[in-house]
């Protein structure tokens, strides 16, 4: 520890390797606990395929699955935000609510930017 009181970070490829652990336990995570997760998931494992599949080119082909990865790390970041409101407590609270929905509106606003992605690229 410095004197600040600190713990010392790890730096270089150690720091790497944890970084990755901690992402890689996130996913599980989400993955375990999280129906919402789960099902964007399965959304996922049809649209990137068929937006591979659909797209003439390669701008095509990015710009149909790009926003397939945006909805999964917004999700990521909501279910983040719904766990610690959580953590701080279980009893209603308003701005807990508020949080709790502004996460879900963060989730519907990348799933809308989905379909409007696809719309605009697809429709010719």
């Amino acid at each position: 520890m410095n004197d600040l009181g600190d713990r010392l970070k790890p730096t270089g490829l150690t720091r790497l390797f944890r970084a990755f652990g901690n992402s890689l336990k996130g996913f599980v995570g989400a993955f375990r606990e999280e129906a919402a997760f789960r099902q964007e998931l399965a959304l996922a494992v049809v649209v990137i395929p068929v937006g591979l599949w659909l797209g003439r080119t390669g701008i095509e082909r990015v710009l149909l699955i790009a926003p397939m990865f945006f909805v999964l790390i917004v999700e990521l970041l909501n279910s983040a935000i719904e766990a610690t409101v959580d953590r701080i407590g279980l009893e209603r609270h308003k701005l807990s609510g508020l949080a709790k929905d502004i996460g879900s509106a963060a989730v519907l606003m990348s799933l809308l930017l989905l379909a409007v992605v696809w719309i605009l690229v697809l429709w010719r």
